[in-house]
């Protein structure tokens, strides 16, 4: 077995332990609710700006380039069923996370990295408190309640992005857009969404938190810490996405 074979199943074994970690701090008492408040505000008002622009100008920039096509095959009706479906079963789901990856796992990351390297994590251990609970515990809760809310707002916006882009030529009235936007849905849509975003937010904290409450002595690692939290957030969000396709595909055909 070569070093490097090694090193990676022995990097999942570290990973699954730290997992193992959370889910078994996260039913001890004495649940710090203070910090996890502050961190349900920091990861989602504090993002609620960037997620809310991207969603509008998703939903905007994709009306834009699908309703000329559309119009060549008389089938512009159909632009708001097609932005809806769309945006909420897939594009909406996944460019947001990927956002949030880029945003709040990095910010994680470098958080705890810099923590680690200036021993405030060892501090925390020493004066009787539960780092694990404290630091780990409420980001990753955090990640996982707020990431749905806030591809929820997102796809909100982007279908009223679809509805600025289509009524630049007064095609549609706000009223008649919106109603054939959630005829074209259904409950199973919501929902699937809803859940492959909570793996997504459990997927963005959890790396994150990994990399900076692993990271190495030294203030290089705090840099390498954010950057690579960005990567392999990225990664499990596309991977899971794909189980989720896959997944959905199955139940609706059988």
């Amino acid at each position: 077995m070569t070093a490097s074979i090694r090193k990676g199943f022995e990097e999942v074994g570290n990973q699954v332990v730290f997992m193992g970690g959370f889910f078994k701090n996260s039913f001890r008492r004495g649940f710090e609710w203070n910090e996890f408040i502050r961190q349900c505000f920091i990861i989602g008002y504090k993002s609620f700006s960037l997620v809310g622009i991207t969603g509008f100008i998703l939903g905007f920039v994709f009306t834009l380039q699908s309703e000329p096509t559309l119009k060549a095959f008389g089938a512009e009706s159909f632009v708001p069923s097609m932005v809806a479906i769309s945006m909420i079963r897939e594009i909406g789901p996944v460019i947001i996370a990927l956002i949030c990856a880029g945003k709040i796992s990095s910010s994680i990351g470098a958080e705890l990295g810099s923590m680690k390297v200036s021993e405030q994590i060892d501090a925390i251990e020493v004066s009787g408190a539960n780092p694990m609970q404290y630091l780990v515990v409420t980001r990753i809760l955090a990640c996982t309640i707020m990431i749905p809310l806030l591809t929820l707002m997102a796809d909100a916006l982007s279908l009223v992005g679809g509805w600025v882009a289509s009524n630049i030529n007064g095609q549609f009235t706000f009223l008649l857009y919106f109603n054939k936007a959630f005829s074209a849905l259904t409950f199973s849509d919501l929902i699937t969404a809803v859940i492959k975003t909570v793996f997504f937010g459990i997927a963005i904290g959890f790396v994150g938190c990994y990399k900076g409450y692993n990271s190495n002595r030294g203030t290089e690692s705090v840099g390498v810490a954010a950057n690579s939290a960005v990567v392999n957030a990225s990664l499990w969000i596309i991977f899971l996405d794909a189980i989720a396709v896959q997944l959905t595909s199955v139940f609706a055909y059988s």
